[in-house]
């Protein structure tokens, strides 16, 4: 008995630290997408700024304060387009961010506001292309 009460404790153990270690790795990949998408902003590269922001939100984990940083971003990118009449890059911009929180979706699917907002900016931009 003790012998099964040793493999379930060493199973547990390994368990917690699998998950620890893939949570933190997908923290800190999370983080470099981020900083890929800050330096695409900074130096005017829009594809480089929305791929590095999508990959961040790609790496969904619950409670890291980078999805929503980068959702903002992703947001602000469009409304700087739509702003400066280049509708296909507002469209391009609230499409990865769309796109990005249907990627993550499971059994929980987060970023539904997003979707929404994204969903009504997406429809009222290709409306004014059609006209």
């Amino acid at each position: 008995m003790e012998k099964v009460k040793t493999i379930a404790v060493n199973v547990a153990a390994i368990a917690v630290i699998s998950v620890a270690l893939f949570w933190g790795n997908a923290l800190y990949r999370q983080y470099a997408q981020f900083e890929k998408g800050e330096k695409g902003t900074a130096s005017g590269d829009f594809p480089a700024a929305v791929a590095g922001y999508e990959a961040a939100i790609h790496m969904y984990t619950p409670g890291s304060s980078i999805v929503p940083r980068s959702a903002q971003k992703l947001w602000d990118l469009g409304q700087m387009a739509e702003a400066n009449h280049d509708t296909a890059r507002a469209l391009v911009a609230y499409r990865a961010l769309r796109s990005s929180f249907y990627a993550v979706a499971s059994i929980y699917s987060p970023g539904q506001e997003w979707i929404q907002r994204c969903d009504a900016r997406i429809a009222a931009l290709v409306a004014q292309q059609g006209r």
